[in-house]
C-alpha cells in the first residue's frame, strides 16, 4: 500500500495533534500552511480533517500541502466556527491567534459549550487570559504541554466544557497546568517579566499589593 510521507510539525504543533483523539472528525481552525491538517489525515488519526481559514491565501496553501490525502481532508474559508455546522467536527484546533481572538471565536459558537466537544487551543499571546476565560465559562483544562517554537513559548491546552464555571486564582492563570515540566522555569521568568511590567502602572493599593505577591509566588516557581 502507497502511503505519503506525512509533514514534520514542529513542537507546537505536535503538542496539538497529540491532544486530538482518534478516530474523530477534526476542525483545524485558522489552517494556515495546513501543516497539522495534512498529518492528522496522512497519519490517519482522523478520518476526515476540515481545514478552515479566513483568508483565501492560506487556504491555497493548506490544498496543496494536502493534496496528498484526497477527500481525506475538506476545505472552508471563512470566520471561526461560522463554517462549522454544530457536531460537523468533535475535535476543534484553534491555533496561530492570540487569546483575545480565540475567545471572540469560542463566544460566537455557543455550540461548543458542550462536554462532547475535545478543544485544543494554541494561544499565540496572553496565556493567562485565556485560562481565566476558560475557567470562568465553566472549560477545564484536561491537559497543557508547555513548547518551543520559532524562539517562543507556548502552552497548548486541551479544554473541555463542564459546566463547572469558577473564578481561577493568579497562579493558575499564569501557570496553568504547566508545573514541573520541562521549561517551565524559563517560561515562568518570561510571564513573570510581563507580570512586573503591569504592576509598574498601578497605583498603589490593593491590586498593586496583589500583584507583588504573585510575582514573589512566580519567583519561588522559576526558581525551583
Amino acid at each position: 500500500m502507497h502511503t505519503c510521507k506525512v509533514p514534520q510539525l514542529d513542537a507546537r504543533l505536535a503538542a496539538a495533534y497529540a491532544f486530538v483523539r482518534a478516530g474523530r472528525v477534526a476542525a483545524d481552525i485558522g489552517c494556515d500552511h495546513g501543516k497539522l491538517s495534512a498529518a492528522l489525515a496522512g497519519s490517519g488519526r482522523c478520518p476526515l480533517v476540515l481545514a478552515c481559514d479566513l483568508r483565501p491565501g492560506p487556504l491555497e496553501k493548506a490544498r496543496v500541502t494536502c493534496a496528498p490525502y484526497g477527500d481525506k481532508v475538506q476545505f472552508r474559508l471563512g470566520s471561526g466556527l461560522a463554517v462549522l455546522a454544530p457536531g460537523e467536527a468533535e475535535d476543534i484546533i484553534i491555533a496561530g491567534m492570540g487569546a483575545e481572538t480565540i475567545i471572540e471565536i469560542l463566544e460566537a459558537a455557543p455550540w461548543v459549550f458542550d462536554a462532547r466537544y475535545n478543544l485544543v487551543l494554541v494561544p499565540a499571546t496572553k496565556h493567562s487570559i485565556l485560562r481565566r476565560w476558560l475557567a470562568r465559562r465553566g472549560f477545564a483544562l484536561r491537559g497543557e504541554t508547555l513548547c518551543q517554537a520559532a524562539g517562543r513559548w507556548y502552552a497548548v491546552m486541551n479544554a473541555q466544557y463542564t459546566g463547572d464555571a469558577r473564578e481561577p486564582d493568579g497562579l493558575y492563570c499564569l501557570t496553568g497546568l504547566t508545573q514541573g515540566q520541562p521549561g517551565c522555569a524559563d517560561y515562568y521568568a518570561v510571564q513573570n517579566a510581563k507580570l512586573r511590567k503591569y504592576r509598574l502602572g498601578l497605583p498603589d493599593g490593593a491590586e498593586r499589593d496583589a500583584v507583588g505577591e504573585l510575582i514573589a509566588e512566580m519567583d519561588r516557581l522559576a526558581a525551583g
